[in-house]
């Protein structure tokens, strides 16, 4: 039975992976505390959002039945031996519950508050459909045979490649309207503290087990820490470099400054944004 060598170690895993929990769950509320202080999603991606709601479903489908099916576990024994540590832990299922629950909660605020014209465009609808699809697909072909963990790891596989299109319509967004005023930069050191310390803890458990073999077998986990870094790399450089002074300006005004941005985008570029709009 798998075990860890180190209880040093292991502590030190329950520690990084808490952390994590911790930061990325946190990273939820800036943006919804925003639009309910603004009572406007304006600025705020929608197809971003439906993608995150998807991603974030495949994501806990996936850590849930590893973490609880001893069907799934045993297969996954089988596949990488069975001296290997099952690469999900309590934290990763806690988070996963979490954020289907706040991306959930999010897509309610869209439909409650100000939108300023904006919608999920086809793509999105598409892309997420497309991959609720490819789920249905692998249940169909995994079912007759019993194939449960290649099944669960066809949801981790999607909700990684979910991960990478997600951040593409807010920082496309971002770069057409020369501003990232309606959206939280709250969210970005917190989403990028968590996923270091993903990586982190999964480095911990490989050096503890002396194998490599929890990163080719969670490459969903590794791969959504890899991304967000990223990510969350260009969207500070956004924010704090090429846009900074189109977001100099009340956020609680945001919906009307965005409409003047969508107009004439090179206003953002030299502030003039700032001395042309007042508030409505």
């Amino acid at each position: 039975m798998a075990s860890w060598s180190s209880s040093s170690l292991s502590a030190i895993y329950q520690i990084l992976g808490w952390f994590a929990f911790a930061v990325w769950s946190i990273s939820f509320y800036p943006q919804a505390l925003l639009n309910y202080r603004r009572k406007s999603v304006v600025g705020l991606n929608f197809d971003f959002q439906v993608l995150n709601f998807t991603k974030h479903s495949s994501y806990l489908i996936y850590n849930a039945a590893v973490f609880f099916s001893p069907v799934v576990q045993r297969q996954y024994h089988d596949k990488y031996g069975r001296d290997e540590l099952i690469p999900v832990a309590a934290n990763d299922v806690a988070f996963s519950i979490h954020a289907v629950l706040l991306a959930g909660f999010t897509i309610v605020q869209i439909f409650l508050y100000e939108r300023g014209g904006q919608r999920v465009s086809e793509a999105g609808v598409l892309v997420s459909l497309g991959a609720w699809l490819a789920g249905l697909t692998g249940l169909i072909v995994a079912f007759p045979s019993g194939r449960w963990l290649w099944l669960v790891q066809v949801f981790n596989i999607i909700q990684m490649v979910m991960a990478v299109i997600k951040y593409i319509p807010q920082a496309w967004m971002n770069f057409r309207r020369k501003s990232t005023v309606g959206w939280s930069i709250a969210t970005i050191p917190l989403d990028l503290s968590g996923g270091i310390a993903n990586i982190l803890q999964m480095a911990v458990q490989s050096i503890d087990q002396r194998s490599t073999m929890n990163f080719s077998g969670n490459v969903g986990k590794l791969g959504i820490s890899l991304e967000c870094i990223a990510f969350d790399i260009l969207f500070i450089f956004q924010h704090y470099f090429l846009y900074y002074k189109a977001d100099k300006v009340d956020e609680l005004d945001a919906a009307y400054y965005y409409e003047v941005l969508e107009n004439d985008p090179e206003q953002a570029k030299t502030g003039q944004v700032n001395d042309q709009i007042k508030k409505p």
